[in-house]
């Protein structure tokens, strides 16, 4: 088994891989055209939408700083829509690796959960906040029981402007607070 160390190379490794792969894909250098936007702290005190309350019952188990990450759009005819997530998530010395699914996935026990959205608050400039619902996991980790994600105080990541060419992708810098609930 690898070093928690190790892990964290690895998965920065990959999200580095995959900002720089987009950025080529789209003829552009591996940054955006965005500088990246002001990161959250996993402290701050976030206020929490009506329509993204997690339900009675549940509690806290983690709640997740985008340390660094992307939103990355395919072309597809001529438009730009969600391909992936490609992030770190960080609180303290824990990482998570965020990508396709949408999946969340701890670095430290391997355990992971896959969620999708039941709520959404419209943020101008941002991808929007979510409340998302469990639809799988693996392994009884840190995510083994979690119900519900929370995306909250998002910056950045909203897809690029106008047409595109088919087959291209772009990877746009986004900050954002997650916060995972489990049955109490």
């Amino acid at each position: 088994m690898h070093s928690p160390a190790w892990r964290t190379l690895l998965v920065r490794t990959a999200v580095g891989v995959l900002t720089v792969l987009s950025a080529v894909a789209c003829g552009r250098s591996a940054t955006t055209d965005q500088p990246p936007p002001a990161q959250p702290s996993v402290a701050e005190n976030v206020t929490v939408p009506a329509q993204l309350a997690v339900p009675a019952g549940q509690q806290l188990v983690g709640t997740f700083k985008v340390d660094h990450g992307s939103q990355v759009y395919a072309c597809t005819h001529g438009a730009w829509s969600l391909k992936e997530p490609a992030a770190v998530l960080t609180s303290g010395t824990e990482e998570v690796l965020h990508t396709a699914g949408p999946q969340w996935i701890s670095t430290s026990d391997g355990s992971a959960v896959t969620g999708a959205p039941s709520a959404t608050v419209p943020v101008p400039g941002a991808v929007p906040e979510l409340l998302l619902r469990a639809t799988a996991h693996r392994g009884n980790g840190l995510f083994g029981q979690v119900d519900y994600i929370q995306r909250l105080a998002t910056q950045g990541g909203v897809a690029p402007a106008g047409a595109c060419t088919d087959g291209t992708q772009q990877a746009i810098a986004y900050t954002a607070q997650y916060r995972f609930y489990a049955p109490a």
